[in-house]
């Protein structure tokens, strides 16, 4: 499950999603009433997984309908979620924080309107026999990533808290590899999100040795992913936002409640998934949806202001930055 973060959105979108936002003015609206239905595009960030359920258990126990929505759940493609939110061809979509601030940074109208996983469950893995037990362990081990800045920046930050030196790891660009080919074969560790990858890998039998960010820096502990939508579309649409918002918190609350029942909704919405890899997944991470948050979904500006913090930090942030406009907690229900 990997996710393509830290890399800056294309110049064309930027330029473009400036005047058009995420209001989706493509999408059939024939009412915001529940007696009528609005036809919604959600993208998703990645290939479906165990982040998305809530949004499938919406789709399957008629939640969305419930709010007047049809909902059309559609693949990111090339262009990715945060694009297809920026440039109105999805209404919704599933982001991340660190892109999301990005975004933000460079003017791109999007905002983040659910934390849909309460604390990073993201982290650094390796095979248990390698003996890489903290940060400073990294030192003379091959790192696999994607080449992002983002990737050097938070090894860095994490080394340093420990006593490592960064210079000392062998940065490998691992593109499309298989992290459990590559990590067999060519990598010591590589960034992967436990919920999918790391109970995936107790399924082969695989002992792992994970560094959670969270448990390092508290700047690090940042939402990933979050629901997303358009600032066009807020100030121009806030009903339909708000019953989107609506239908997908019950989702979630449904699957924090009934995994089992939530992950064979998604086993059976998306055939090619390994159903015992969904089953233990939703095990895993059900009770990480809401966590000790207040109520599921809630934001706090203390977290988006941390992130930002350290990408300007570490000089990963251009342009202005104003936290409380990047998320809202208005439109979850009370």
């Amino acid at each position: 499950m990997k996710r393509l973060t830290g890399i800056l959105l294309p110049a064309m979108l930027l330029l473009g999603a400036c005047g058009s936002g995420g209001g989706g003015e493509n999408a059939e609206d024939t009412g915001s009433s529940k007696d009528s239905v609005k036809n919604v595009r959600f993208a998703l960030d990645w290939t479906p997984n165990t982040n998305h359920t809530g949004i499938y258990v919406a789709q399957e126990k008629g939640y969305f309908k419930d709010e007047g929505l049809n909902v059309e759940i559609i693949m990111p493609g090339e262009a990715g979620a945060d694009q297809l939110v920026a440039s109105g061809k999805a209404e919704f979509g599933i982001g991340a924080q660190e892109a999301l601030t990005e975004a933000r940074a460079a003017d791109i109208p999007i905002v983040s309107i659910a934390a849909l996983i309460q604390h990073n469950t993201s982290g650094f893995a390796s095979l248990k026999e390698e003996g890489i037990e903290s940060p400073k362990d990294f030192e003379g081990k091959n790192y696999g990533g994607w080449g992002a800045p983002v990737e050097q920046a938070v090894v860095k930050s994490l080394m340093e808290q420990d006593g490592g030196d960064v210079s000392k790891v062998n940065f490998i660009n691992m593109g499309s590899s298989d992290f459990f080919t590559a990590i067999r074969r060519d990598v010591d560790l590589a960034w992967v999100y436990y919920g999918w990858t790391g109970v995936e890998a107790e399924m082969r039998g695989m002992e792992l040795n994970m560094q959670y960010l969270k448990d390092y820096s508290d700047k690090l502990d940042y939402y990933t992913p979050v629901l997303t939508t358009g600032e066009k579309l807020i100030n121009k649409d806030p009903d339909t936002v708000r019953a989107f918002t609506a239908a997908t918190v019950k989702g979630y609350e449904f699957a924090i409640e009934n995994p089992e029942e939530a992950a064979e909704i998604l086993a059976n919405a998306v055939p090619d998934l390994d159903p015992e890899l969904v089953k233990k997944s939703q095990q895993w991470l059900s009770p990480k949806y809401q966590d000790d948050a207040p109520r599921f979904g809630e934001q706090k500006l203390e977290t988006w202001t941390n992130y930002a913090d350290w990408m300007k930090e570490n000089g990963l942030l251009d342009g202005e930055f104003i936290p409380e406009d990047a998320f809202t907690n208005d439109f979850l229900p009370n």
